[in-house]
C-alpha cells in the first residue's frame, strides 16, 4: 500500500517534465521570428524614410529644373539675332539691286574710268584666229596710237578671249605675248574658251565689261563681220541716255530638234508646240545699254544659257522692261548699201 504513492510520483515528474523539454525550440524560433521581424520592420521603416526623403527633395528643386529652350532662345543665347536681321536687311537690298538692274555701291575694275565713255566693243575671238584679228587691225579696228585715240573720243575696242582649258599651255602664252605687242585683248581669266562655251562667254564679257569701263553701251561683235566704226559710233550717239536699249537685227525661227543638224538645240523641247525661238538680236552684232549689261553682271550666276549665245542672251532680255530695238542696219547679211557691218 506504501508503493502506490511512489509509484504516482515519478508519474507526475515525468509528465511534468515533457512540456518543459518541448518549449526550447518554440521559445528559439519565436526569438528568431521577432528578430527577423524587427529586421523587417526597421528595413521598411527605413525604406520609409528614405522615400519621404528623395520627396522632398523633389519637391523642393522641382522650381530649379532646366528649362527647355526653343530654336529662338538658342539663337538669342548664341548672340544670332542680329545676325539674322542684318542676313534678312542684306538680302532685302540685293533684291532691290536686282530689280534696278545694278548693285549699289559696285566696284570698278582697275581699268574703269570715273568718267562714263559712249561704248565698249568687244569682238569675239579664238587661240586659231590671229590672221583674222590682224585683218582687222588693218582694216575697220584701229591699232597702237590710233586706238588710244579713239578711247579719248569713249569708244574701247578689244578682241574678247578666254583662258585655256589647260592653263598657262602654249595657247595662253601666245595671246598673252601678243597682247604685250597690241595691247588690245580683253582676256576673261575665269572663262574657258571653247566653241560649245560661247553662250557663257556673253555672260563673262557683259559682266566684266561693266566692272572694268563705265560706258553707256556694251556691244558684241562676231569675228566674221567687218564694222562702218563711224556709222557705228555715229548710230550710238545719236542713241545716248536710251536705257534698257537691246538694240540688233531682230529676228525669230523655228527650233532644231533634230541631234545632228546645224544650230541644234538641245533643250528644244522648252519652246513649246511650235519650237519656235522667242524674238532676239542676231548674234552677229548685239548691244546692250548700261543698266541691262549690269542686270546680267548682277544675276550672272542664275541665267540660264542654252545652245547658242544670241538665244541666251534674247531669254535674259524677256523678263525685263527691255526696249527691242530693231535696227536692220545692225543685219550684216542684208544687202543694204547703209548698214553698219557686213560679213567678212
Amino acid at each position: 500500500m506504501e508503493s502506490l504513492p511512489t509509484t504516482t510520483k515519478s508519474s507526475e515528474r515525468r509528465w511534468r517534465s515533457k512540456p518543459l523539454q518541448t518549449s526550447k525550440p518554440s521559445l528559439l524560433m519565436a526569438l528568431f521570428s521577432c528578430m527577423a521581424w524587427l529586421y523587417v520592420a526597421g528595413r521598411l521603416w527605413q525604406d520609409a524614410e528614405n522615400r519621404t526623403l528623395l520627396a522632398g527633395l523633389l519637391k523642393k528643386n522641382a522650381g530649379q529644373r532646366p528649362k527647355i529652350l526653343s530654336v529662338e532662345d538658342k539663337l538669342a543665347v548664341l548672340g544670332c539675332k542680329d545676325l539674322e536681321r542684318r542676313i534678312v536687311e542684306a538680302e532685302m537690298d540685293l533684291t532691290l539691286a536686282k530689280s534696278q538692274g545694278y548693285l549699289k555701291n559696285h566696284l570698278q575694275g582697275s581699268g574703269s574710268s570715273s568718267s562714263q565713255i559712249l561704248a565698249v566693243i568687244g569682238v569675239y575671238t579664238g587661240f586659231g584666229s590671229r590672221l583674222k584679228r590682224n585683218v582687222f587691225r588693218g582694216s575697220w579696228m584701229p591699232r597702237g596710237d590710233a586706238l588710244k585715240k579713239l578711247e579719248e573720243r569713249g569708244v574701247v575696242i578689244r578682241f574678247v578671249i578666254g583662258r585655256s582649258a589647260n592653263r598657262g599651255d602654249s595657247l595662253d602664252r601666245n595671246i598673252d605675248e601678243e597682247n604685250r605687242s597690241t595691247k588690245d585683248f580683253f582676256i576673261l581669266e575665269g572663262h574657258e574658251e571653247a566653241q560649245e562655251e560661247l553662250p557663257k562667254k556673253a555672260k563673262f564679257f557683259f559682266s566684266t565689261a561693266v566692272q572694268n569701263w563705265n560706258a553707256e553701251f556694251y556691244i558684241k561683235v562676231d569675228d566674221n563681220i567687218d564694222l562702218d566704226l563711224e556709222g557705228l559710233i555715229g548710230l550710238l550717239e545719236h542713241r545716248r541716255g536710251q536705257n534698257s536699249s537691246y538694240i540688233g537685227c531682230m529676228k525669230s525661227g523655228d527650233v532644231v530638234a533634230e541631234e545632228g543638224k546645224p544650230w541644234y538645240e538641245p533643250e528644244w523641247w522648252k519652246f513649246g508646240d511650235e519650237k519656235s525661238y522667242f524674238r532676239h538680236a542676231s548674234g552677229s552684232l548685239l548691244i546692250l545699254s548700261k543698266n541691262l549689261a549690269q542686270y546680267v553682271y548682277v544675276n550672272s550666276a542664275s541665267l540660264k544659257t542654252y545652245a547658242h549665245d544670241d538665244i541666251s542672251i534674247g531669254s535674259w532680255m524677256m523678263g525685263l522692261q527691255a526696249t527691242y530695238i530693231d535696227d536692220n542696219r545692225f543685219c550684216c547679211s542684208s544687202i543694204r548699201q547703209d548698214k553698219v557691218c557686213s560679213l567678212a
